[in-house]
């Protein structure tokens, strides 16, 4: 959020899969409306809220904005929660929500571009619970940007790096993502891509490192231009 005001209309991050692409200062823009949005549909401080999309340029918006109006992100589709964000159409919810949000609207469901109006909500808790990948385990604000910036540290991403993402897990996106803009990076979101197709999205891109599973990151060493990255590296010192 703090890297929107210096690299402003800099690329953010790109959907291959949808083609939709974000700035750094669209991204916090969509985030702080959306995080207004919630509050204005009832979201307290504390309150969960499930966010079951794939890992998309919508999911971070989804996660970062719940977590932006003190909300708690559970990513499980499952449970108690006051309000959900779920890509849809899809079968009623088998969690216990009293509100659904929806990318793509279906009934029962309130649609998911409606929390971004005029209101944005500037400022964010700078701690307190966040996250939560299992619904029982809640990481705070404190937890994840610690982590997150150990492992920084560890990988050294710059600002010119184009990081593409091949992940297919939520979680492990997020933090990819939220690495990749903690440095001022560029993120390409890939979607299950074979290693022909994450070579050719590596060079469309002009990809400088890439996240992958381990099979697809082994099969990918050896290229001198791009930084291969097992995706474990990102998420193994939180233990989950």
């Amino acid at each position: 959020m703090d890297s929107a005001s210096i690299q402003g209309d800099q690329p953010a991050v790109k959907d291959v899969r949808t083609g939709e692409a974000l700035s750094y200062t669209a991204f916090r823009r969509r985030v702080t409306k959306a995080a207004a949005g919630l509050r204005r549909h009832g979201l307290r401080i504390g309150r969960r809220v499930i966010v079951d999309l794939p890992f998309g340029a919508v999911l971070p918006v989804a996660v970062h904005a719940v977590a932006w109006a003190g909300g708690v992100a559970v990513l499980r589709s499952t449970g108690p929660a006051d309000m959900m964000i779920t890509r849809g159409p899809a079968e009623p919810p088998k969690a216990e929500v009293r509100k659904v949000f929806a990318v793509r609207p279906f009934p029962g469901a309130l649609p998911f571009a409606g929390l971004i109006g005029e209101a944005t909500l500037e400022f964010g808790p700078l701690a307190g619970p966040a996250l939560s990948v299992d619904g029982e385990r809640v990481l705070d604000h404190a937890e994840l940007t610690t982590d997150l910036r150990k492992v920084a540290a560890r990988l050294v991403i710059a600002k010119d790096d184009v990081v593409l993402a091949a992940v297919g897990d939520p979680f492990t996106g997020l933090r990819v993502l939220d690495l990749a803009m903690l440095a001022g990076a560029r993120v390409v979101i890939a979607h299950e891509p074979s290693l022909v197709g994450c070579r050719v999205l590596a060079q469309e891109h002009r990809a400088t490192m890439v996240v992958a599973p381990y099979d697809l990151a082994r099969r990918l060493l050896g290229d001198p231009t791009l930084r291969v990255i097992d995706e474990r590296a990102v998420v193994s010192s939180l233990a989950l």
